[in-house]
Formats: structure tokens, C-alpha cells, sequence
């Protein structure tokens, strides 16, 4: 039932042409609230910070793993995410890919719909970061106590980039 609420949410959202404007406040916040989430906690696994960013029920849908919880979120970052020894994951957003789509509830902001392209590398010591995917994303955030929090993810369409 949620998930059927969300997509009709984002139907609803996309279709009506209410995205904030790229050079508002709300859009930069939003574009370093994404930045300052995937670099401390995908890029570099601060994982006190992903803690305290992610909504205690988080929903995470993805087009190869399948469906996640926060605690197999969790867990699957600590092993795929940020393995202590090997290639390490990075991802990067197509800055000029980001939409913004706020939600009130009688006139007061409660969330965001942030919808985009990232784009994921593998590093490893000495060597150049190697692009090995591209895929689209839609995440719902709830400003939770001051706090925002990641709520909803959808990531999906994942491909090889074109070589």
C-alpha cells in the first residue's frame, strides 16, 4: 500500500510541473544534502553519519538487489559499499540531472521527491576510477525533528555506460 501511495505521489508530482526552480534555496540545499549524503556516507562510509540520515523505515528499491529494509541497507553498505580491502564503490550525481519536488501538508514543507542520474565508479588504490554504471534514482526525503532524512529510495534503469 505505501509503495502504491508513493508512485502515485510521484505520478501526480511529476506530472503537475511543480519542480523548484534550480536556482532556489530549497533546489542548493537539496543538491548539497545529496552531495554531503553520498560522499560521507557511500563515498567515504561514515557510517554514524548514514545512521543518522536514514529514516528508521526506510524503503530501498533496486532493479538488481531487489528490495531492502533499512537494517539490510545498513548491512549491505558496510559489505558491498565499504569493504575493507579491494575495489571500493563511488557514486556521483549528474549534477544537471537534478529535480527537485517539495511536499507540504497545509502549506508546510515536510519532504522532498529528488529525482536524478548517478553515476557509480569503482576505485582502487593507484589506479584511475573506472565508470562502471549508470542508473537513475528518485528519493523521497522527510525532514524529520530539523532533520532531513532519506525515506524512499528508488534506483533503477542501471546500465554499463556506452564504451
Amino acid at each position: 500500500m505505501k509503495i502504491s501511495l508513493l508512485l502515485a505521489l510521484l505520478i501526480c508530482t511529476f506530472s503537475s510541473g511543480a519542480q523548484v526552480k534550480k536556482d532556489s534555496e530549497l533546489f542548493r540545499q537539496f543538491a548539497v544534502l545529496d552531495s554531503t549524503f553520498f560522499e560521507r556516507g557511500f563515498n567515504q562510509c561514515d557510517m554514524a553519519y548514514l545512521e543518522a540520515h536514514v529514516a528508521k523505515d526506510l524503503r530501498f528499491f533496486h532493479d538488481k538487489s531487489g528490495f531492502q529494509d533499512r537494517r539490510i541497507f545498513m548491512e549491505n553498505t558496510r559489505r558491498y559499499i565499504c569493504p575493507t580491502t579491494g575495489p571500493k564503490p563511488i557514486r556521483k550525481v549528474d549534477p544537471a540531472s537534478l529535480e527537485l519536488f517539495p511536499l507540504y501538508d497545509n502549506g508546510k514543507l515536510y519532504g522532498a521527491i529528488q529525482h536524478g542520474v548517478h553515476l557509480f565508479y569503482l576505485r582502487e588504490r593507484g589506479k584511475e576510477d573506472v565508470w562502471t554504471n549508470i542508473a537513475k534514482f528518485t528519493s523521497v526525503w522527510i525532514l524529520e525533528n530539523g532533520s532531513w532524512k532519506l525515506s524512499e529510495v528508488l534506483s533503477y534503469d542501471h546500465q554499463e555506460p556506452a564504451r
